[in-house]
């Protein structure tokens, strides 16, 4: 008998929702079911299904405007999803949710666009809260008022997880605890309130079975439970995008959560400065989320001993100061979108394994940081302003050694700056050992200056230039001496024929040949003679250069004595200078003896020249060759002098 009014029960049960169906025009939706936008968020366990729901689909076209009613989006075994419900329908639709008592199939159930009072949700959430839905997901609900104390019945319920997003509350006078009470004493494990503008929320009446709890997108500050004890089991707490600001009373606010294990304060306004008191968070927080927030350095003075994934994503972090406190059970620490200038050391990391350092500041990376962290698995240091520079090459041979290591490799490594690189991948640039290693820079320089002054200071020695230096700095002071003396003083006029250049070995032949040959006869030519003609109290150079300037011809006696004469050196010398200076043919060389090639010093080089290049007077041993050779000389040095020369001259013969 009993099961047949089961039986019967079920069947006229099953006839009035196929009624309902039809006469509030069903639409059937075979298209894939959605999750609720955290529903993500729950843990993957068996005993806990997710919330199914629909896209809506409204229904316009097969209603009357007159006597418009809720739409049925989906009607199955398991899950009912409603929509467009009104104050005019919440007697059948409690009267529909009644049937579902416990033990029922039903269980997953979605309310959409919902405008009714407060006393009508409540009376939905009773009517729920005592049937066998585990999982009530509420979207878009508006026009609520009279909002005033309601006295809940919590007992007996199958609900597992409450989803309400898009609460619209017009009743602009009310006591706020009687609203968020009955929110805050819900005896489930899973509970989001998202996008509902909520200001606040009260800690529980009473030891809470909550699990999970996502407050997404809200206006909560940081008065949210503040010293509530009645949370030891909460494990996930979602408070994104909300209006907290102290990151130390956030660490209050999880300290009597002894199961807290995620806590996600992403997109807020948290600060954190330098503070006597110590933050004290909760010893179970393994995963603290806190992206896009207004944090600095000191940040690292307020975390977690245990965390194990820390996200400080998009703050204004610039160095991870050393000396912080050690988290040892660190793995995963995002740091990207900040302000770093290097890539963080490990010292207090010592379990890092990933560190994300993208979009910093980053010009030219450490190339030491797998040494000081060598449990990283992954670095993800892309998309940042690197200089490709000398200090950029360590950091790119590190990739090669770092077996794959380098998240992003080679498309997220491009070089910034200097501007004629822009866009290079590192993995295209290359600088040469010797133009980035400045020690082997330096010892190749001093190596090449040393090698040059060697070289410079051979050639001095073999050409003999210091001695040329000297001649030259004795002529210039000569001339200097010369200009600044006197007009009239010394003439520059020409008063010998030629001046004698030769070896006082070489002397009898000078003084027994060639002055006799020369001065006598009716050519009356004028010789200079060191011995007669040097002015007394003058140095020797000066006396050279005034003979030398003041001769018409010089004439050297060249011998393997001459070669051995210093001073007939200086006398080649500025002889030779004056046939440059005044582009004169003003040198006549007579060759006394052979001279060997080898017996010529290196510092002749001059002679040489003069040698190879300029036609010179042999000195004939044959006496019947001798005649011309005068001839030829005098014809050589013959020149008509000034008259005052001439006529002294006269004189003297």
């Amino acid at each position: 008998m009993t099961q047949t009014m089961i039986f019967l029960r079920n069947f006229f049960l099953c006839k009035y929702l196929f009624a309902l169906t039809v006469w509030n025009c069903v639409n059937l939706s075979l298209e894939e079911e959605l999750l609720p936008f955290v529903s993500n968020n729950f843990p993957e366990d068996g005993s806990n299904k997710k919330i199914e729901s629909l896209p809506l689909r409204y229904a316009s076209n097969h209603q009357s405007e007159a006597n418009s009613d809720w739409v049925v989006i989906k009607n199955t075994t398991e899950s009912l999803s409603l929509s467009e419900i009104t104050d005019n329908h919440i007697k059948k639709l409690v009267a529909l949710l009644s049937h579902f008592r416990q033990g029922s199939k039903l269980q997953n159930l979605t309310l959409t666009n919902v405008s009714v009072k407060w006393n009508a949700l409540m009376e939905i959430f009773q009517t729920v809260w005592h049937s066998s839905i585990e999982y009530f997901n509420i979207n878009n609900v508006t026009q609520l008022s009279d909002v005033d104390r309601y006295d809940f019945d919590y007992s007996g319920t199958s609900m597992k997880a409450l989803t309400v997003s898009k609460i619209l509350i017009t009743d602009m006078y009310f006591i706020q605890d009687d609203l968020y009470r009955i929110f805050a004493d819900m005896n489930i494990a899973y509970m989001t309130i998202a996008d509902s503008e909520m200001i606040h929320m009260l800690c529980p009446s009473s030891r809470s079975p909550f699990r999970y709890l996502n407050f997404f997108k809200n206006d909560l500050t940081d008065f949210l439970f503040q010293n509530c004890d009645n949370l030891p089991q909460l494990e996930t707490l979602i408070l994104q995008k909300n209006k907290f600001e102290s990151l130390l009373k956030v660490s209050f606010m999880t300290s009597p959560m002894k199961s807290l294990k995620y806590l996600d304060m992403s997109n807020n306004l948290l600060r954190h400065d330098r503070a006597d008191v110590q933050c004290q968070w909760a010893e179970s927080l393994t995963e603290l989320d806190l992206s896009s927030n207004q944090l600095v350095d000191a940040v690292f003075e307020c975390l977690p001993v245990n965390i194990k994934k820390l996200s400080l994503r998009n703050n204004q972090i610039s160095n991870v100061p050393r000396g912080v406190a050690e988290l040892k059970s660190l793995e995963e620490l995002n740091l990207a979108s900040n302000r770093l200038a290097d890539l963080p050391g490990c010292g207090g990391f010592p379990s890092l394994q990933l560190l994300n350092v993208e979009m910093n500041s980053i010009l030219s990376p450490s190339a030491h940081f797998f040494q000081s962290c060598p449990r990283v698995r992954e670095l993800q240091a892309g998309h940042n302003p690197f200089k490709c520079s000398c200090e950029l090459q360590d950091f790119i041979r590190l990739e090669r050694r770092s077996g794959g290591r380098l998240f992003g490799w080679p498309a997220a490594y491009v070089c910034e700056y200097p501007e004629g690189l822009r866009g290079t991948e590192l993995k295209d640039f290359h600088l040469s050992q010797l133009a980035c290693n400045t020690t082997l820079l330096l010892v190749t320089a001093l190596l090449l200056t040393l090698v040059l002054v060697a070289v410079v200071a051979f050639l001095c020695i073999y050409l003999d230039v210091p001695w040329y230096v000297r001649m030259m700095w004795q002529w210039t002071q000569t001339k200097r001496r010369a200009w600044h003396s006197p007009a009239g003083e010394e003439g520059t006029a020409l008063q010998f024929h030629a001046f004698i250049s030769y070896s006082e070995r070489d002397s009898l032949w000078v003084k027994n040949e060639l002055i006799p040959n020369l001065e006598k006869g009716e050519s009356c030519i004028q010789l200079c003679q060191h011995e007669r003609n040097f002015i007394p109290g003058k140095s020797i150079v000066e006396n050279i250069i005034n003979c030398i300037e003041k001769s018409y011809k010089s004439i050297f006696v060249l011998s393997p004595n001459f070669v051995q004469s210093e001073w007939c050196h200086y006398e080649l010398y500025f002889a030779h200078h004056k046939l440059f200076s005044e582009t004169s043919n003003s040198l006549i060389l007579i060759l006394l003896e052979p001279i060997p090639p080898y017996v010529i010093p290196a510092r002749y080089h001059k002679l040489k020249a003069l040698m190879a290049k300029r036609t010179y007077l042999e000195w004939p041993k044959e006496r019947s060759k001798r005649a011309l050779f005068w001839a030829n000389l005098r014809a050589a040095i013959n020149v008509n002098l000034p008259t005052a020369d001439e006529n002294r001259c006269g004189e003297t013969d």
